[in-house]
């Protein structure tokens, strides 16, 4: 049984097909996924879902990308992070791709809003979900002067080398490998799908984005997240069901509020 450990199945596309997509998980044996806030404007569509299915998970944060999204406080983010379906404060991040004529030193407003992401999530003691984006040492910079390690959290999404990987293991976060992996130019991401200790690796859509192959192209879902497992499986030459099990562990370790499978 897999878990989808980061989608966005509030957002229009999915959202519409709510049934449909929890029956196509049952049908992939997807047991469960993690809802991620990218905004606080849309927090309610994200909790909604959650309290709308017993194995579907939130998260409250506000995404890198969203310069425009209001800007929340430490003691805000705490007391959003109570209600009883969300397990973890994100995702949150850097995001240097689109500067748009800008300088690095322009970002500082995004950084600032990392900082708050990370000190919430140490007073609430629910994981980070970072985003990193063509900003991996400032993520990881920001992560040590702020002491992400306790509680830790996952890199999600996860693109870079195995070279920033190590550092981020380092730091007590999980890396989640999504559907990038089964591209054949992914090579980075096949080289650490190979590396990542078991015990720390995750599996995810980032739906309705990047399906996995075969439905690269295609909107994604949280059902597809069982090609990115089996494609990782067979990466590492281990059983599909042992990789299943292993990221679902992982998952519900890492994610402690949430309600475990049923055995």
């Amino acid at each position: 049984m897999f878990v989808d450990s980061h989608c966005h199945i509030n957002f229009e596309g999915l959202a519409e097909r709510l049934p449909e997509l929890l029956e196509n998980m049952r049908e992939h044996q997807v047991t469960h996924a993690l809802c991620v806030s990218v905004d606080l404007e849309t927090l309610p569509s994200v909790l909604d879902v959650a309290a709308a299915y017993d194995n579907v998970f939130a998260s409250v944060g506000v995404h890198p990308d969203h310069e425009a999204a209001r800007e929340p406080s430490v003691a805000e983010l705490v007391e959003l992070a109570m209600h009883p379906k969300v397990v973890a404060i994100g995702e949150t991040g850097l995001d240097y791709y689109r500067l748009e004529g800008r300088s690095i030193a322009d970002m500082e407003w995004q950084r600032e809003r990392f900082r708050t992401h990370i000190r919430a999530a140490r007073a609430a003691m629910k994981p980070l979900i970072v985003h990193t984006r063509a900003s991996a040492d400032d993520t990881l910079s920001i992560m040590a002067q702020e002491g992400a390690e306790i509680p830790g959290g996952v890199m999600h999404c996860f693109t870079e080398p195995w070279a920033v990987a190590e550092r981020a293991l380092a730091q007590n976060f999980h890396i989640s490998l999504s559907g990038i992996v089964t591209f054949k130019s992914a090579t980075d991401v096949q080289d650490v799908a190979r590396r990542v200790p078991t015990d720390r690796l995750l599996i995810e859509t980032d739906s309705p984005y990047l399906a996995p192959v075969p439905y690269r192209g295609k909107p994604n879902e949280p059902a597809y997240v069982s090609y990115v497992g089996r494609f990782i499986a067979q990466l590492r030459e281990m059983p599909e069901a042992e990789l299943a099990a292993a990221t679902t562990r992982n998952f519900f370790r890492l994610f402690a509020s949430a309600v475990p499978p049923a055995r």
